[in-house]
């Protein structure tokens, strides 16, 4: 039992060490807490979309990722793009948000297809979620064997499910915070860097240096 047990936090502590960075996907999942907009659907997915991901890594698929440049390609390009486009929108909010968190949430419900799109885009859009939830995360999957490599799994699936329902409905602690207009803009503001910063980051890994 000792060695499963070993294994389950191994993989946890790798899969929080991975997940808990400031990214676009952490940032969106926040700004949802935040606005108590889709919070329980906007966690969940983010956790199965890093479950389904763990799993094809401990699966092979990492191996797989690394020996077809193309697909590498067109994952940095596409998330570039969908960063870029988000970036400019957080950043008109900037100047375009002069309301505070009650009246922006009642001035703006997103709908449930949207929040769900979004979450899908910042969640299989970033190659850096395959390099790290599929490559990495696989490719040290390979140490353990049998029973073990799954209780690896499992504790790196605990850690993603830990980390999105702590984030989403632990921002509702800062709600008070953004009841000031000058809050959002602060928050947009960052947002729009992170995601930015992640979409030169993108393009620049894409040319030979």
């Amino acid at each position: 039992m000792q060695p499963l047990f070993t294994a389950l936090v191994q993989g946890f502590l790798l899969g929080a060490s991975l997940i808990i960075a400031i990214g676009a996907q952490n940032a969106f999942v926040l700004r949802q807490g935040l606005k108590r907009q889709h919070v329980f659907i906007t966690a969940a997915l983010c956790t199965l979309c890093d479950i389904i991901l763990i799993l094809l890594g401990v699966g092979g698929l990492g191996t797989l990722i690394t020996s077809i440049p193309i697909l590498s390609m067109i994952a940095t390009w596409g998330g570039a793009a969908f960063l870029l486009f988000y970036g400019f929108r957080s950043f008109r909010s900037v100047f375009q948000n002069n309301e505070g968190l009650e009246m922006g949430k009642a001035a703006a419900v997103v709908r449930v297809r949207d929040t769900v799109l979004a979450v899908l885009a910042f969640s299989l859009l970033n190659p850096h979620v395959y390099l790290d939830t599929v490559v990495l995360i696989g490719s040290i999957s390979t140490h353990y064997q049998g029973i073990q490599r799954a209780w690896f799994a499992v504790g790196a699936m605990c850690a993603s499910l830990s980390w999105f329902f702590s984030l989403a409905y632990g921002a509702a602690w800062l709600a008070p915070l953004f009841r000031r207009p000058l809050a959002w803009k602060i928050l947009d503001g960052l947002i729009g860097c992170v995601m930015w910063g992640i979409a030169f980051s993108l393009i620049w890994s894409a040319f030979p240096h």
